[in-house]
């Protein structure tokens, strides 16, 4: 990270994108189950198949120099981020409209710059990992959570082109207490993501 843009620390800053959407399909989980005993809602809810989502994600800086602290341009950094993502029923009168679920991923990142030459004029720019946890915040049947560690890096090149690419690995659970014994086949392991600036100013205009 690049001193001359240091955020400083315990500032807050967007993170995740943060939306209001409109989603719909051809179907809605009226009856959550899982393979484990006892989580599986009793009764199925008319859910209608069209709802809104909310997203809100922030992070702050919380350390940094922790292992770079002789450097004066280039500072490794810890952060902690929030994400929330809700799905709310607005659509759906004749249940007032409730909340269908929320997910609460808190997550602990630390980041080690680095300036490493890539093949094709690429530069690997950052290396991190994170401790990342997930869940709904609810009680038996419909309690859902995981844990899992991510490894990270991103690259660049020039100042057009930039790739993020994490991969993580489940941290394991007791069978008895597991509320997503298959969640891993459902999510994915590993994910990439790609950007372009069109130019410095990032603008078609």
């Amino acid at each position: 990270i690049c001193s001359s843009s240091d955020c400083g620390t315990l500032t807050i800053r967007g993170y995740k994108p943060i939306s209001l959407s409109w989603i719909g399909s051809d179907s809605t989980n009226s009856q959550p189950s899982s393979a484990t005993p006892g989580h599986t809602a009793a009764t199925a809810q008319p859910y209608s198949a069209n709802e809104t989502r909310i997203q809100l994600s922030v992070r702050t800086k919380i350390a940094q120099g922790l292992l770079t602290h002789q450097e004066s341009q280039l500072r490794d950094s810890l952060w902690f981020g929030y994400t929330q993502q809700s799905y709310w029923q607005l659509f759906t009168g004749e249940l007032s409209r409730p909340f269908r679920n929320t997910d609460h991923e808190p997550e602990i990142t630390y980041v080690y710059p680095t300036d490493a030459p890539l093949p094709l004029g690429w530069r690997l720019r950052y290396s991190g990992l994170s401790l990342v946890h997930q869940s709904n915040g609810q009680s038996l049947p419909l309690s859902r959570s995981w844990n899992r560690a991510v490894l990270m890096a991103g690259m660049e090149k020039d100042d057009q082109f930039r790739l993020q690419a994490k991969v993580w690995k489940r941290l394991n659970e007791d069978s008895a207490d597991d509320d997503n014994p298959g969640i891993t086949d459902m999510v994915g392991r590993a994910e990439v993501a790609g950007f372009w600036n069109v130019n410095k100013d990032n603008t078609l205009g």
